[in-house]
């Protein structure tokens, strides 16, 4: 197997760009001018990979972005604060507009893998691959662009390369704000997936993700001598009951089959072994998988907090912010990208896949129109390294597979949509 640390050349490429039984030909001769542009994308992956971006900050990557795409003859437009960008390939003007959206930020984790394409940035790593969504939409819009010059595209395609997916205000609501869905029928994006290997593409009707909400509950007290905690508020006792008891709590308030999760990833009290801090804190997740127990979450958790804590005499600061919702992929939409997909990459490309419990801002855009999440196989020979760890890296034989599924997507949405 090609290894992901060298660029693919002559036979070696070849073997990449081989097209999976059952699939079908892109129109246009657009396959040929994938394979031209395929180096060309690695590279621009792993640079994207060297340089990342924290959520919130990514003007250099949208301005890579936005030369990206004025090289392909199109006319990109930055967001407000310039760190996303939105274009449109324009093809027939009567006909509809389909969107497909990339996420571009990066996490604070350091990287610790042994590539040559290594982060150089301090304390940032692309370890949810928006690096290759990023590259991936690239792509398609080179060939769509391509497309729209031969007359053939049959509708207008919106290329929406969004901030701030990692954090709370998530980044699509920027986009929402900025226009992004105006006029849109349909929205798709993928994320990618290391537990398919490349060339396989999970898919699911209804909800794909859970709900994700920011849980932070600060305690205080006057602090005072550890000899003597009778005579003050221990907090250390009190966030402890705090990390312990109350995520048993709060799912007991709900349906089993919620799927309710509060996890606390971040806990801190005190500096010195024999003094009772006066301030304690704790910070985590909720995450659910069903609608409804998620417009309930707030008052659940603030309720079982107050119990849980009352009885220890600390005062309490319940900081809840919500997040995101489930992504529920439409019904309409999902056929379309499973047409795509088989397309794309043959009928043994199409693969079921699980709700999972990870959180995606694309959910909003589906409070808006109807679209569909699908997830990318980049899995790597040898085990796996999961999303968000630092470790984490891709196939990198998955951004021609994307390209090919994103733009069979756009051509079968505009077609469906007529």
């Amino acid at each position: 197997m090609t290894s992901a640390l060298t660029l693919p050349t002559g036979g070696q490429l070849a073997s990449w760009l081989e097209t999976p039984p059952g699939s079908q030909p892109l129109p246009g001769e657009l396959d040929h001018l994938l394979a031209l542009r395929v180096p060309g994308l690695i590279a621009t992956r792993r640079h994207l990979h060297s340089h990342p971006e924290l959520s919130g900050n990514e003007f250099e990557t949208a301005a890579l972005i936005a030369r990206e795409l004025s090289l392909a003859g199109l006319n990109p437009r930055l967001l407000p604060k310039g760190n996303g960008v939105i274009c449109d390939v324009n093809g027939r003007p009567d006909g509809p507009v389909v969107a497909l959206r990339a996420d571009i930020d990066a996490l604070p984790l350091d990287d610790l893998k042994d590539v040559p394409y290594r982060s150089t940035v301090e304390g940032v790593c692309h370890a949810c691959g928006h690096d290759v969504h990023t590259t991936i939409l690239l792509g398609v819009g080179m060939l769509l662009a391509q497309l729209a010059d031969l007359g053939e595209l049959d509708g207008r395609v919106r290329l929406i390369f969004q901030p701030a997916e990692e954090i709370l205000p998530c980044g699509s609501l920027e986009v929402i704000e900025a226009g992004g869905l105006d006029d849109v029928v349909q929205i798709f994006a993928l994320h990618c997936d290391p537990n398919l290997p490349v060339g396989r593409v999970g898919l699911r009707v209804g909800p794909i993700t859970a709900a994700a909400d920011n849980v932070t509950v600060r305690l205080s007290g006057p602090g005072g001598h550890t000899a003597r905690p009778h005579l003050t508020v221990d907090l250390v006792d009190a966030l402890g009951r705090l990390v312990t008891e109350v995520p048993a709590l709060v799912s007991r308030r709900v349906p089993a089959n919620s799927g309710l999760l509060l996890v606390f990833g971040h806990a801190s009290a005190g500096t010195r072994y024999n003094v009772i801090p006066s301030e304690a804190s704790a910070s985590g997740t909720l995450r659910v998988m069903d609608r409804d127990t998620w417009e309930q979450a707030p008052k659940i958790v603030a309720q079982v907090v107050r119990d849980v804590i009352a009885p220890t005499g600390a005062t309490v600061d319940l900081e809840y912010l919500r997040g995101r919702p489930p992504v529920s992929n439409d019904a309409r939409a999902i056929q379309v990208l499973t047409a795509a997909t088989a397309a794309a990459l043959g009928p043994d490309g199409i693969a079921e896949t699980p709700q999972s419990m990870g959180g995606e801002d694309f959910s909003w855009y589906l409070e808006y129109v109807p679209g569909a999440l699908a997830r990318l196989g980049v899995g790597r020979s040898g085990p796996n390294v999961d999303l968000h760890r630092a470790s984490f890296d891709v196939d990198e034989r998955a951004i021609h597979a994307g390209v090919r599924v994103m733009v069979q997507t756009a051509l079968r949405a505009l077609a469906a949509a007529r």
